[in-house]
Protein backbone atom coordinates (compact mmCIF):
# COMPACT_ATOMS: atom_id res chain seq x y z
CA UNK A 1 0.00 0.00 0.00
CA UNK A 2 2.86 2.19 -1.15
CA UNK A 3 0.41 4.57 -3.20
CA UNK A 4 -1.11 5.63 0.56
CA UNK A 5 1.75 7.84 1.99
CA UNK A 6 -1.09 10.26 2.60
CA UNK A 7 -2.93 7.64 4.90
CA UNK A 8 -0.12 6.12 6.73
CA UNK A 9 -0.70 7.43 10.26
CA UNK A 10 -4.66 5.58 9.94
CA UNK A 11 -5.68 2.12 10.29
CA UNK A 12 -5.11 -0.91 8.21
CA UNK A 13 -9.27 -1.25 7.85
CA UNK A 14 -9.24 2.64 6.57
CA UNK A 15 -6.49 1.47 3.91
CA UNK A 16 -7.81 -1.10 2.58
CA UNK A 17 -11.21 0.81 2.21
CA UNK A 18 -9.06 3.39 0.43
CA UNK A 19 -7.35 0.83 -1.73
CA UNK A 20 -10.44 -0.73 -3.26
CA UNK A 21 -12.15 2.94 -4.13
CA UNK A 22 -8.71 3.35 -6.26
CA UNK A 23 -8.71 -0.75 -7.52
CA UNK A 24 -12.04 0.80 -8.29
CA UNK A 25 -11.51 3.99 -9.75
CA UNK A 26 -14.00 5.14 -7.59
CA UNK A 27 -12.13 7.49 -5.29
CA UNK A 28 -12.29 10.90 -6.95
CA UNK A 29 -16.47 9.70 -8.08
CA UNK A 30 -16.90 9.65 -3.80
CA UNK A 31 -15.13 12.66 -3.36
CA UNK A 32 -16.84 14.83 -6.16
CA UNK A 33 -20.35 13.95 -4.46
CA UNK A 34 -19.18 15.07 -1.06
CA UNK A 35 -17.55 18.25 -2.39
CA UNK A 36 -19.42 18.86 -5.73
CA UNK A 37 -17.35 22.44 -6.34
CA UNK A 38 -14.02 24.52 -5.73
CA UNK A 39 -14.21 27.45 -4.09
CA UNK A 40 -13.59 30.96 -5.71
CA UNK A 41 -10.39 32.39 -3.96
CA UNK A 42 -7.95 32.58 -7.00
CA UNK A 43 -6.05 35.67 -5.65
CA UNK A 44 -3.67 36.24 -3.26
CA UNK A 45 -6.02 38.78 -2.23
CA UNK A 46 -9.30 37.41 -1.99
CA UNK A 47 -7.26 34.51 0.00
CA UNK A 48 -5.94 36.91 2.12
CA UNK A 49 -9.49 38.39 3.21
CA UNK A 50 -10.13 34.90 3.71
CA UNK A 51 -8.07 34.04 6.23
CA UNK A 52 -8.35 37.82 7.75
CA UNK A 53 -11.75 36.74 8.06
CA UNK A 54 -10.99 33.49 10.00
CA UNK A 55 -8.49 35.02 11.85
CA UNK A 56 -10.71 37.92 13.25
CA UNK A 57 -13.31 35.46 13.91
CA UNK A 58 -11.42 33.14 16.10
CA UNK A 59 -7.90 34.37 17.10
CA UNK A 60 -9.23 38.57 17.66
CA UNK A 61 -6.49 38.85 19.96
CA UNK A 62 -3.54 37.30 18.22
CA UNK A 63 -0.83 38.90 16.53
CA UNK A 64 -1.72 40.44 12.72
CA UNK A 65 -0.72 38.18 9.82
CA UNK A 66 1.20 40.50 7.48
CA UNK A 67 1.08 38.22 4.43
CA UNK A 68 -1.05 35.51 2.67
CA UNK A 69 -0.66 34.09 -0.73
CA UNK A 70 -0.30 31.19 -2.88
CA UNK A 71 2.98 29.51 -3.34
CA UNK A 72 4.11 27.59 -6.66
CA UNK A 73 7.03 26.55 -4.59
CA UNK A 74 5.38 24.55 -1.77
CA UNK A 75 5.20 20.96 -3.04
CA UNK A 76 2.66 18.98 -0.92
CA UNK A 77 5.11 16.18 -1.60
CA UNK A 78 7.28 16.98 1.17
CA UNK A 79 3.94 16.79 3.37
CA UNK A 80 3.46 20.73 3.09
CA UNK A 81 0.38 22.19 2.28
CA UNK A 82 1.21 25.34 3.44
CA UNK A 83 3.47 27.16 5.52
CA UNK A 84 3.33 29.81 8.72
CA UNK A 85 6.34 32.11 8.95
CA UNK A 86 7.53 34.63 11.34
CA UNK A 87 10.21 36.51 10.77
CA UNK A 88 11.33 38.59 13.68
CA UNK A 89 13.13 41.95 13.07
CA UNK A 90 14.31 44.63 15.73
CA UNK A 91 12.78 48.39 14.69
CA UNK A 92 14.09 50.88 17.44
CA UNK A 93 13.95 48.87 20.64
CA UNK A 94 11.34 46.87 20.18
CA UNK A 95 11.18 43.28 18.70
CA UNK A 96 8.09 42.66 16.17
CA UNK A 97 7.30 39.96 14.44
CA UNK A 98 5.94 39.50 11.29
CA UNK A 99 3.27 36.23 10.10
CA UNK A 100 3.17 35.24 6.64
CA UNK A 101 0.49 32.35 5.55
CA UNK A 102 1.59 30.54 2.12
CA UNK A 103 -0.74 28.11 0.78
CA UNK A 104 0.38 25.62 -2.17
CA UNK A 105 -1.21 26.73 -5.92
CA UNK A 106 -2.47 22.90 -5.95
CA UNK A 107 -4.74 24.47 -3.81
CA UNK A 108 -6.55 26.94 -6.03
CA UNK A 109 -9.23 24.38 -7.12
CA UNK A 110 -10.03 22.91 -4.31
CA UNK A 111 -13.60 22.67 -2.16
CA UNK A 112 -13.68 25.41 0.39
CA UNK A 113 -13.55 23.56 2.81
CA UNK A 114 -10.21 22.04 2.06
CA UNK A 115 -8.56 25.65 1.63
CA UNK A 116 -10.67 26.22 5.64
CA UNK A 117 -8.80 23.21 7.13
CA UNK A 118 -5.15 24.29 6.01
CA UNK A 119 -6.02 28.13 6.53
CA UNK A 120 -7.20 26.92 10.15
CA UNK A 121 -4.16 24.93 10.24
CA UNK A 122 -1.41 27.91 9.39
CA UNK A 123 -3.68 30.56 11.92
CA UNK A 124 -3.25 27.62 14.32
CA UNK A 125 0.44 28.24 14.82
CA UNK A 126 -0.13 31.46 15.61
CA UNK A 127 -0.96 30.61 18.84
CA UNK A 128 0.29 26.86 19.43
CA UNK A 129 3.88 26.58 17.37
CA UNK A 130 3.79 22.82 17.95
CA UNK A 131 1.29 20.03 16.56
CA UNK A 132 0.07 18.97 20.41
CA UNK A 133 -2.91 18.39 21.94
CA UNK A 134 -3.58 22.24 22.20
CA UNK A 135 -2.79 22.99 18.79
CA UNK A 136 -5.37 20.17 17.64
CA UNK A 137 -8.19 21.64 20.36
CA UNK A 138 -7.76 24.98 18.78
CA UNK A 139 -7.93 23.85 15.48
CA UNK A 140 -11.16 21.75 15.97
CA UNK A 141 -12.40 24.96 17.85
CA UNK A 142 -11.79 27.10 14.94
CA UNK A 143 -13.29 24.34 12.55
CA UNK A 144 -14.85 21.53 14.00
CA UNK A 145 -14.73 19.38 10.78
CA UNK A 146 -11.24 20.26 11.01
CA UNK A 147 -10.31 16.36 11.58
CA UNK A 148 -12.82 14.92 8.45
CA UNK A 149 -11.79 17.91 6.03
CA UNK A 150 -8.09 17.01 6.86
CA UNK A 151 -8.86 13.35 5.73
CA UNK A 152 -10.69 13.93 3.13
CA UNK A 153 -7.85 16.18 1.95
CA UNK A 154 -5.58 13.04 1.96
CA UNK A 155 -7.88 11.48 0.36
CA UNK A 156 -7.63 13.72 -2.81
CA UNK A 157 -3.90 13.99 -2.57
CA UNK A 158 -4.14 9.80 -3.23
CA UNK A 159 -6.42 10.36 -6.32
CA UNK A 160 -4.35 12.65 -7.44
CA UNK A 161 -1.22 10.30 -7.12
CA UNK A 162 -3.35 7.73 -8.14
CA UNK A 163 -4.77 9.47 -11.15
CA UNK A 164 -3.24 12.23 -11.97
CA UNK A 165 -6.26 14.58 -12.09
CA UNK A 166 -7.42 16.95 -10.50
CA UNK A 167 -11.01 16.91 -9.76
CA UNK A 168 -12.60 20.15 -9.14
CA UNK A 169 -10.45 22.14 -12.23
CA UNK A 170 -11.75 19.24 -14.16
CA UNK A 171 -15.69 19.83 -12.71
CA UNK A 172 -15.98 23.57 -12.45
Amino acid sequence: MSSLKYLSAYSEQTQQQVSQLLAQNRLGEVLLKRYSKAHELRTDKALYQYVQDLKNEHLRNAEPINKVEYDSKIHVINHALGLHTSISRVQGGKLKAKHEIRVATLFKEVPIEFLRMIAVHELAHIKEKQHDKAFYKLCTYMEPNYHQYEFDLRLYLTELDASGKRLWSQAA
